[in-house]
């Protein structure tokens, strides 16, 4: 069964497009009015193995906070929905990846439970146009639609753009970690036998 999925959000704001299969190769086509955005989206798809098209725009003219934010929410969309059933997955997933002077710690529960704990500090709020406040936003999204619990612990870092990077680089391995099929798991990994 192909696990892949096609989200189109419109809203007064932003209108987003995402295709996303699960089990790729790691080609992204990323085009978001975001150029940060669109980097760390492409090392998602690349370290994560997805295969990911997002095509965003919006309302840039007030700043860029929708647009990360519903990006946030379609891919969230996305996972859940190409995860289908969730039968034989292995759920959890974890990484921990370092970038330079920087190093993050990613764990996902795909338990149906949407939470999300974000210890990260950048040390600067913005570097050019992009305010690095809005990477929280994203996750919050993508956690409250894809329904898992994420923990994204930046241990230590220096430079926003090499944090970011080992946030991104780390949720992908994760996240790939927690979407694939075991064949030794027969249906739900849970106890209640649902997610």
């Amino acid at each position: 069964m192909a696990r892949k999925a096609k989200i189109h959000r419109k809203t007064t704001e932003t209108d987003i497009s995402i295709g996303l299969n699960l089990d790729g190769t790691g080609n992204g086509e990323i085009s978001t009015t975001v150029a940060f955005i669109d980097h760390m989206l492409s090392l998602f798809a690349r370290h994560g193995l997805f295969d990911l098209v997002v095509k965003a725009k919006g309302d840039k003219h007030i700043d860029d906070h929708h647009i990360v934010e519903d990006i946030g929410i379609c891919l969230g969309d996305a996972v859940k929905k190409a995860l289908g059933n969730k039968r034989g997955i292995v759920r959890y997933g974890s990484a921990t990846v370092p970038m330079d002077e920087s190093l993050c710690s990613v764990a996902i529960d795909i338990s149906g439970r949407p939470y999300l704990i974000y210890n990260v500090e950048f040390k600067y709020r913005k570097i050019g146009k992009f305010d690095f406040s809005l990477i929280k936003e994203f996750f919050k999204s993508f956690s409250d639609h894809s329904g898992m619990t994420l923990h994204i612990n930046l241990v230590y870092g220096k430079n926003n753009h090499h944090m970011a990077e080992a946030i991104f680089k780390a949720f992908a391995l994760a996240l790939r970690k927690a979407v694939t099929i075991h064949s030794r798991i027969e249906g739900i990994l849970s106890t209640k036998g649902s997610l």
